[in-house]
C-alpha cells in the first residue's frame, strides 16, 4: 500500500526575504508591498466565493504569515455556500455552535493550493506580478519627473545604431540620435553626463515608461554653467538666452545683476579655466559668452559679433532687423555656412536680414529685353549675372563679344545706372568713365562750341580717318596723301571757325623744338596752326620709311597751310 504524501512544511523565513529583496529591487515601500498582496489574496478569495463573500486577510512581512478568515452564517441548510455555511459542518470541528452564529474558517499557506487550486493560483500570481510592474512605473515616473531639467550621471550600457541606451539605479534611459552631439562616440561602460530632458508613458500600460535623456539641448549647457561658474548658481549672472549648433558653437547671452561683477570675464574665468571645462565637456563645442543689453540694436550687433555692424534698423511688429554690413564684413557676418547669423537670430528672437554697404542689386534678367537673347546668354557664360557685376566689368571684354558694339553698351549702361540711387552709385562710379556716366553732356557742349575745341576736335577725327583707312587701303594709296588731307582738312576747318583778329603769331614748334615759321599779320589764331601741325605730324609718323621724300612734301604744304 502506498504511503500517503506528507506535507511539507512552508519556511516562512523565505518569504520573509523574498518579500524584503522585491521591495529592494523593484523600490517599493513595505507597506505598499503589503497592500498589494491583501488585494491580490481578496481577489482570489472574491473569485472563488463571489463578491459578497465576507472575508478577513492578514499578511505580516516581518514573521512570514499569511492568513484568510472566510466569515459565514451558521443556518440549517445553507442556500448559498460562500456566505453560509450548516450547522452539521460547522459543529465537525467539536465546536458547538447555533444556528445564526459567525463561522471563521481558516486559509493559510499550507490548504491554500487544496481551496484555491492551482489555476487560481497562478492567475494570483501574475496578478501580483502586473500589480508590482504598475507601482514601480508611477514610482519611475514620479521619481524623474521631478528630475526633468537636471543633469544625472548614468554609464553607457547599450549602443545602438540610432540610440544610446544608460543606466541610472537599475533605470533604462533612452538617448535618441537627434539629443546626441553628432562627432561624439560613445562606448558601452563610460560614464557620461546628460540632461533629463523628458518622460513619456502610455496610458492604461504596464510597460515601463520612456525617459529621454539630452546632451545636445540648450538647456544642457545652462546647468553645465550653473555647475562650473558659482555667481550663476548664486543668481548674481544670470543667462538670458542661450543659442546652440551642437558640436560645432554657441552663443550665451548672460546678465550681471551686481555692478561690480562683469558677466563675461565671470562666465570666462582666469585664464579661461572655467569656460574651458565646458569646452571639454561639449567635446570642444565654441562658446561665445555675450553681454546681454535690453536695447534690441545692441543686442543684435553683439550677437552677430565678431562682425562689426553699420546700422540697425528694427520693426518691432514683424521682429525684423535689417542690418547693414560693410563688403569686408559680410562673410564674418554670416559665418561658416550661415551659422553666426543663424545663432544670433536664436539668441536674439528677431529675423535679421543682412544688406551689403551700397543697397541690393538688381539681377541681369531684368535687362534681358534690352540685351537680347545672344547678348544676354553671352553676359552669363562670363559670370555676370546683376547689374553692378556688368558695370563693374572690362569694357575692352565686353566690347570683344559678339553684338556688343560701343554705342549699344553706352546705352546699356545709362538704363542700369537710372536704377541706382546716388548712394547705392558710390560703390560703382571709380569703375566707370565719365562718358559711361553722363551720357548727354557731349550733346551740351555741341551747342556752342570754342574755336579751340573745334580745332581739337578736327585733329581727333583726322587722326582716326588716318589711322581706321591706313590699313585696308595700304594697297591702292599712300599715308603721306592722307596726311596731306588731313592737314588741309585740320587747316580749312580752324580757319572757319576762328574769327579774324590782328594779332602776332608765336613761333610754332615741331617734334624736334625747332621754330619752323614767323608771321605778322595773321588772320588764324596760334591754337589752330597748333592744331593743324599736330594733324601733320601724327601723319607723319604713320608714313612708311620708303615714302620719306612725298613726306616732306606734305610737311611743306602743311607750312603753307599755316602761313595762309
Amino acid at each position: 500500500m502506498a504511503k500517503r504524501k506528507t506535507k511539507s512544511k512552508i519556511n516562512k523565513s523565505h518569504i520573509v526575504e523574498a518579500f524584503a529583496e522585491m521591495a529592494r529591487q523593484k523600490s517599493i515601500d513595505r507597506d505598499l508591498l503589503q497592500g498589494i498582496m491583501e488585494d491580490t489574496f481578496a481577489q482570489m478569495v472574491r473569485k472563488k466565493y463571489g463578491p459578497d463573500a465576507e472575508f478577513d486577510i492578514i499578511v505580516n512581512m516581518d514573521k512570514g504569515d499569511i492568513e484568510i478568515y472566510l466569515i459565514r452564517e451558521v443556518v440549517e441548510e445553507p442556500e448559498d455556500h460562500s456566505l453560509q455555511i450548516a450547522l452539521s459542518e460547522a459543529n465537525e470541528e467539536e465546536e458547538d455552535y447555533e444556528l445564526g452564529d459567525e463561522h471563521l474558517t481558516e486559509l493559510n499557506l499550507e490548504n491554500l493550493a487544496e481551496n484555491f487550486g492551482r489555476r487560481m493560483i497562478s492567475m494570483a500570481g501574475q496578478t501580483l506580478s502586473q500589480r508590482v510592474r504598475e507601482v514601480e512605473k508611477e514610482n519611475i515616473i514620479s521619481e524623474y519627473s521631478e528630475k526633468v531639467g537636471e543633469i544625472i550621471v548614468g554609464e553607457v550600457y547599450q549602443v545602438r545604431r540610432n540610440d544610446v541606451y544608460v543606466q541610472h539605479n537599475r533605470v533604462e534611459l533612452r538617448m535618441p540620435r537627434s539629443e546626441q552631439i553628432w562627432r561624439e562616440r560613445y562606448k558601452k561602460g563610460e560614464t557620461i553626463r546628460a540632461l533629463m530632458k523628458e518622460v513619456r508613458s502610455e496610458e492604461g500600460t504596464s510597460s515601463q515608461p520612456e525617459i529621454i535623456i539630452s546632451r545636445s539641448d540648450p538647456m544642457f549647457l545652462h546647468k553645465l554653467m550653473e555647475i562650473e561658474i558659482p555667481e550663476i548658481y548664486d543668481g548674481i549672472i544670470e543667462i538670458k538666452s542661450i543659442a546652440r549648433e551642437p558640436g560645432e558653437r554657441a552663443k550665451v547671452a548672460v546678465l550681471s545683476n551686481d555692478e561690480r561683477v562683469d558677466p563675461v570675464g565671470a562666465c570666462v574665468g582666469m585664464k579661461g579655466v572655467r569656460i574651458h571645462s565646458i569646452v571639454r565637456e561639449l567635446s570642444n563645442e565654441s562658446i561665445d559668452v555675450i553681454p546681454y543689453d535690453p536695447d534690441p540694436k545692441t543686442f543684435i550687433s553683439r550677437a552677430l559679433s565678431p562682425a562689426k555692424i553699420k546700422e540697425i534698423a528694427i520693426d518691432d511688429d514683424t521682429r525684423t532687423a535689417t542690418v547693414l554690413v560693410a563688403d569686408d564684413q559680410v562673410s564674418l557676418a554670416i559665418g561658416r555656412g550661415g551659422q553666426n547669423v543663424r545663432l544670433a537670430m536664436k539668441l536674439t528672437g528677431f529675423t535679421i536680414d543682412l544688406v551689403k554697404e551700397g543697397g541690393e542689386d538688381i539681377e541681369l534678367i531684368e535687362f534681358k529685353d534690352e540685351l537680347g537673347e545672344s547678348l544676354y546668354e553671352s553676359l552669363i557664360m562670363l559670370d555676370i549675372e546683376t547689374a553692378k557685376e556688368f558695370l563693374r566689368f572690362d569694357e575692352h571684354k565686353l566690347l570683344e563679344i559678339e553684338g556688343m558694339t560701343a554705342k549699344k553698351l553706352r546705352e546699356i549702361r545709362g538704363i542700369m545706372i537710372v536704377e541706382f540711387d546716388e548712394n547705392e552709385l558710390r560703390d560703382i562710379l571709380p569703375h566707370l568713365s565719365l562718358d559711361a556716366v553722363l551720357p548727354g553732356e557731349e550733346n551740351a557742349s555741341e551747342e556752342a562750341p570754342t574755336p579751340e575745341q573745334a580745332a581739337e576736335e578736327a585733329a581727333d577725327s583726322a587722326v582716326a580717318e588716318s589711322g581706321s583707312e591706313s590699313a585696308p587701303e595700304a594697297e591702292t594709296s599712300t599715308p603721306t596723301d592722307e596726311s596731306a588731307q588731313a592737314s588741309e582738312t585740320a587747316g580749312n576747318l580752324a580757319e572757319e571757325e576762328t574769327t579774324p583778329t590782328t594779332t602776332e603769331t608765336t613761333p610754332v614748334v615741331e617734334g624736334d623744338g625747332e621754330s619752323t615759321s614767323e608771321t605778322e599779320g595773321s588772320t588764324t589764331t596760334d591754337e589752330s596752326a597748333q592744331a593743324g601741325e599736330a594733324a601733320g605730324d601724327v601723319a607723319e609718323e604713320k608714313a612708311s620709311p620708303e615714302d620719306s621724300v612725298e613726306s616732306e612734301n606734305a610737311k611743306t604744304s602743311e607750312e603753307n597751310v599755316s602761313e595762309a
